[in-house]
């Protein structure tokens, strides 16, 4: 019986994306904030893509694979500020069910892929720490262009296959979610079908697809704090430390904030709290990335100096 009231049930075909419509009076200020937040994302994440390509200092697999961050930064905020951005302009919070399930694909395969380009990044770093005299042999061209590779293809295929399931639900009753972006738990929730198996399939991917390179990424500082503990110097310590300092404070928030995001009880008290929360590993961590591989990396200072004045001499014999 209830299979045929809903089937009876006109089905719905726009979604509306609730954002920070609650907050009328600061719509300019969200859309300035915003608009300048992702201009400086674009932009400090294309500095160090340049930085990367441009500097021959800069082509080891640790900065090939920074590269890979920022480009997958640049377009993981490419999925839905600029749609939050006409939203806030226009007040047309409405988006149909297949841009949302559109969005929701790119969003989820990006953030997957992140989750493997961080372990590779943290792989790297253990090899270079805890194996510095076999780093050249292992880390070699070939395998980090694998790892790459791989971190892209698991991302879109773990994406896909939540997609797949997702994509045969019928919606057909309310159609608010109470979120500024596409999150799959808050779509599938407002299925008139059965949700039960795509709920199933997306804790499985979530479990399969971000729980292994976490757990690589956890035990690759394990061994590489250990090794470092062995120095028996400060300045070796420190030396080695800031080696991987950046890339450790990049997890830390983009884990940090995941995990207490879907670690929350699910209460309506705690709705807004969730939703500033997702602000910061989907908008905060593209944004802070840069800076922080910028400000604590004398390489990558050093190539942006490098740039500056060959700039600032260019424009000189003009």
């Amino acid at each position: 019986m209830a299979d045929t009231d809903w089937r009876n049930q006109t089905t719905v075909r726009q979604l509306i994306l609730l954002g920070f419509g609650d907050l009328p009076h600061l719509q300019i200020l969200l859309f300035l904030l915003f608009l300048v937040i992702y201009m400086a994302t674009v932009a400090g994440n294309t500095l160090i893509l340049v930085l990367v390509v441009t500097g021959q200092h800069l082509h080891t697999p640790m900065y090939f694979f920074l590269g890979n961050l920022s480009y997958l930064e640049i377009c993981y905020t490419s999925t839905f500020l600029p749609r939050l951005l006409s939203s806030l302009l226009t007040g047309d919070r409405t988006i149909s069910v297949s841009g949302c399930i559109t969005q929701l694909y790119f969003s989820g395969s990006l953030a997957a892929t992140e989750c493997y380009l961080l372990a590779a990044m943290s792989y790297d770093r253990y090899l270079a720490i805890c194996k510095p005299l076999h780093y050249s042999t292992l880390m070699n061209n070939r395998f980090r262009l694998q790892l790459a590779a791989g971190s892209w293809l698991n991302g879109c295929l773990a994406s896909a296959v939540l997609i797949l399931f997702i994509s045969q639900l019928i919606f057909c009753g309310p159609n608010e979610i109470d979120h500024f972006y596409c999150d799959p738990i808050p779509l599938i929730e407002l299925s008139c079908s059965d949700a039960h198996l795509s709920m199933l399939v997306d804790f499985i991917i979530i479990s399969v697809f971000t729980l292994p390179p976490f757990l690589l990424t956890l035990m690759s500082y394990v061994f590489i704090l250990v090794s470092i503990l062995r120095i028996p110097s400060t300045t070796g310590r420190q030396k080695a430390f800031s080696t991987c300092s950046s890339h450790l404070t990049v997890v830390t928030i983009f884990y940090g904030t995941i995990m207490t995001v879907h670690m929350l009880p699910k209460r309506d008290t705690l709705r807004d709290l969730k939703k500033v929360l997702s602000f910061c590993f989907t908008v905060v961590t593209p944004l802070v990335n840069p800076l922080i591989y910028s400000l604590r990396n004398r390489e990558v200072k050093e190539a942006l100096s490098k740039a500056v004045n060959k700039y600032s001499f260019h424009q000189k014999n003009m």
